[in-house]
């Protein structure tokens, strides 16, 4: 008899009680208005919607929270990159300020340490692996 392949469930984003409230804070803003039809801001809609909310000292230790210093892995090689996630009034790619808003930027937020990423590029599909937190507010006790 074969056996049937297990689906995986759709795994669920973490992120603070904080950070939550300004996402939907600057999603209901001029500036989330302006981009609200971007697909990739769909789908983070849709993931805070369904997200795991918890207050800052209840986030794991491995997950991407705003303010935090991740390096991302081409998957399959390549070169590895360092970016700080910020919201979209900090932003600056030249200082690797990456914002939550930009593909990247909402692809990675609230997801661990050894997850694939996944996004649209003009291209196709582009795969990053969260190879490390560098830092993260809430595990290094930098939170406002």
């Amino acid at each position: 008899m074969k056996r049937r392949p297990t689906m995986k469930a759709k795994q669920h984003i973490v992120i603070t009680k904080d950070d939550h409230r300004r996402l939907e804070d600057l999603f209901f803003s001029d500036f989330g208005r302006a981009f609200r039809d971007a697909s990739y801001l769909r789908a983070l809609r849709g993931e805070l919607n369904i997200a795991r909310v918890v207050e800052a000292e209840q986030v794991p230790h491995d997950v991407i929270t705003m303010n935090s210093v991740v390096r991302l892995q081409e998957a399959g090689g390549g070169e590895a990159e360092v970016f700080t996630l910020v919201f979209p009034e900090e932003a600056n790619i030249a200082e690797g300020k990456l914002s939550v808003l930009a593909p990247i930027g909402t692809a990675i937020l609230g997801y661990r340490v050894g997850d694939t990423v996944c996004w649209e590029v003009p291209g196709g599909t582009a795969k990053m692996v969260i190879e490390a937190l560098l830092f993260q507010p809430e595990r290094d006790g930098v939170v406002a």
